[in-house]
This record gives structure tokens, C-alpha cells and sequence, in this order.
């Protein structure tokens, strides 16, 4: 029996619903064997982000170490990185272990609006991490944060995935969850010579905590299984559709997705 494997980097989310939590519980329901580096603890619920702790870099590097000398990784994914030091030393490495599978989910800010990566980070995650990437999935707000162009139409996503490829990552999605004007989120994949395309129908729900990080660590999973880049975005799509549309209905604000949904409904 094979036993495959993903790691994923990033914070931890003590309302369970986004970061290290929501990525450990998607990997179990893809079938894959989880294993998680911390980079910072927040306290964190329904309404919002109330504190941010992050780890140093010398404790997320020895959480990698541990990972990387001994068990090793099919893929991994990282999340919620802080800080320039914590994207340079993951960036390094991931260079070190040779890891190629690397899909990154540049988490910027909170359902709530908290910022959670420092303005100077955004620069460390273009030049140092994304040149050793297979994928980011960006949001149309972190797209646009990375590009600095406004992302309005199809057109624009298109342009933005090829702005992004040329700093080096070789696959870009940009997720059409903001798209509020239109009944359908589409996501666009680029590979870095084609686009691919991939719908489904808006859900009106505020349970949209932690989408971003169920996503891609379902894209992830797909990956460490040897499912190819649009075969994984493909099932991520409907893992996370499953998971919102059977929302879970936990706290006052925005709640978690429904990580079992997937499984349930199949």
C-alpha cells in the first residue's frame, strides 16, 4: 500500500476552520497522510483575527528539518508565512530538500480584514518563494496585490496569471470567489502556455472561512497523489464547492467550510 504524503506551511487557526487546521483535515478526507510546520499562532474565531504570534524563523526551520531528514514529502503547500524571514528561510528550503511539488497560497489578509503578511514580505514571497514554486492560487484581491493592476474582467485574470508566471512560478490560478457581480466563480489556470477554465455556481453564504487554504491544500493533496496540475485543480474546485455548499453553520461571523462534505456526497 502506498502511502502518500503532504506538508503544509503555515498558521495555525485556533477557530479550526482555515491554516494548519482546515489543511490537515483536507488532506485526510483526499487520502493522504498530513504533516504541518507552524509559522505563527493566531487567536482566531468566526469574527475575526484577535492576536497573531508569530514563530521564529530558526522554530519553522527546524519544523521543516524534522520533515525533510526523516519522512519527506510528496508535495506541500504554504499558507499564512508572516514575515520576509519565514519566506526566505522556507525558500531556502525547499531548495535544500529538492521539493518540486510546491503549491503556495499567498494568504494576505482575514475574512475579518486582518492583515496577516507584512507589506515587505509580499516582495520576499515574488522574488524568493515563487521562482521555486510549482503553483500560487491567489484571490482576485492578492492578485491584485501581487500585480498591482485592478482585475475586472476574464481579460484581466488572464493577464495577471501571465504577470505572475513571468517571476517564475510555473502555474498560476486565480480563483473567481470575489467575482460578486457574476452567479458563477470561474478560476483561471494558466500553465505558463495555455488556460484552463473552471466553474461553478456562486453559493449565497457568509461560511466562507478558510476556503482559501481548503482550496489549495485539496490541489495539494491531488498533487502528492500524482494527479497532474489540471486534474488536481479540478478536484480542488469541487472539494471546495462541496464544502461551502454544505456549510457547516458554527459561530456569529464568517464560519468554516464543511471539510467532509466531499466525501459525504460523492
Amino acid at each position: 500500500m502506498s502511502v502518500y504524503k503532504a506538508f503544509t506551511i503555515a498558521g495555525s487557526d485556533s477557530g479550526g476552520g482555515a491554516g494548519i487546521q482546515a489543511d490537515l483535515k483536507t488532506f485526510q478526507e483526499l487520502g493522504v497522510f498530513g504533516m504541518s510546520a507552524i509559522t505563527a499562532v493566531t487567536a482566531q474565531n468566526t469574527l475575526g483575527v484577535q492576536g497573531v504570534y508569530p514563530m521564529t524563523a530558526e522554530a519553522v526551520a527546524a519544523q521543516i528539518d524534522s520533515i525533510g531528514t526523516d519522512m519527506g514529502t510528496d508535495a506541500l503547500k504554504t499558507g499564512m508565512l508572516f514575515n520576509a524571514e519565514i519566506i526566505e528561510t522556507v525558500a531556502k528550503k525547499i531548495k535544500q530538500y529538492n521539493w518540486k511539488k510546491v503549491v503556495v497560497d499567498p494568504v494576505m489578509i482575514a475574512k475579518g480584514g486582518a492583515s496577516l503578511l507584512q507589506k515587505e514580505a509580499v516582495e520576499a514571497l515574488k522574488n524568493v518563494l515563487l521562482p521555486v514554486s510549482l503553483m500560487i492560487t491567489p484571490n482576485i484581491p492578492e492578485a491584485e496585490e501581487l500585480t498591482g493592476m485592478t482585475i475586472e474582467t476574464l481579460e484581466d485574470k488572464k493577464e495577471a496569471a501571465m504577470k505572475l508566471t513571468s517571476l517564475g512560478v510555473q502555474n498560476v490560478i486565480i480563483k473567481g470567489g470575489h467575482d460578486e457581480h457574476s452567479d458563477v466563480a470561474l478560476d483561471v489556470l494558466y500553465d505558463g502556455q495555455e488556460f484552463h477554465y473552471f466553474k461553478s455556481t456562486r453559493i449565497a453564504t457568509k461560511n466562507t472561512h478558510g476556503t482559501g487554504c481548503t482550496f489549495s491544500a485539496a490541489l495539494t493533496a491531488e498533487l502528492a497523489k500524482g494527479a497532474n496540475v489540471a486534474d488536481a485543480a479540478a478536484t480542488a474546485k469541487n472539494f471546495i464547492q462541496a464544502a461551502i455548499q454544505h456549510d457547516l453553520k458554527i459561530g456569529g461571523g464568517h464560519g468554516p467550510t464543511n471539510h467532509w462534505a466531499y466525501n459525504k456526497i460523492r
